[in-house]
């Protein structure tokens, strides 16, 4: 099994926060994510296929074409939005938690590959340069 993987970017606004909560609460659980004014960051998407090399291409899939899928089904929606209010494949009271997000994402990609020669292995989201979530399908 071979394993390759694609690298994107997108930069989203979000707000953490339970409405039935006091501010007190959410600045406790949430800290700065709570912001009324909200606040941004610049994701980095990694997205990792597996399979076996064509013996004609030597691809998996071809990293031009998985890169139109992820800006299709993913990039298009998140770069610039408010995931809290403008991405429709989020549920509205759903927290736009990076853990969140990659679950979101597998979902979108694991669909919109299902017409290639190969599997999606992993989502990894960097939210900082410090956080990241993986999600593997399960």
């Amino acid at each position: 099994m071979v394993y390759i993987t694609r690298i994107e970017r997108f930069n989203a606004a979000h707000k953490l926060w339970v409405d039935s909560w006091t501010p007190e609460q959410n600045l406790e659980v949430f800290g700065k994510c709570s912001n009324k004014n909200w606040h941004g960051h610049n994701y980095t998407l990694h997205v990792t296929v597996k399979g076996q090399p064509d013996p004609l291409t030597g691809f998996i899939i071809d990293v031009k074409k998985l890169s139109l899928i992820i800006k299709d089904q993913v990039t298009d929606h998140l770069d610039h939005s408010n995931l809290n209010l403008d991405v429709d494949f989020i549920p509205k009271g759903m927290q736009p938690t990076t853990e969140n997000l990659v679950m979101l994402i597998w979902q979108r990609l694991d669909k919109a590959l299902e017409a290639y020669p190969c599997n999606l292995h992993a989502i990894k989201l960097w939210e900082t340069e410090t956080i990241y979530a993986e999600y593997y399908g399960e």
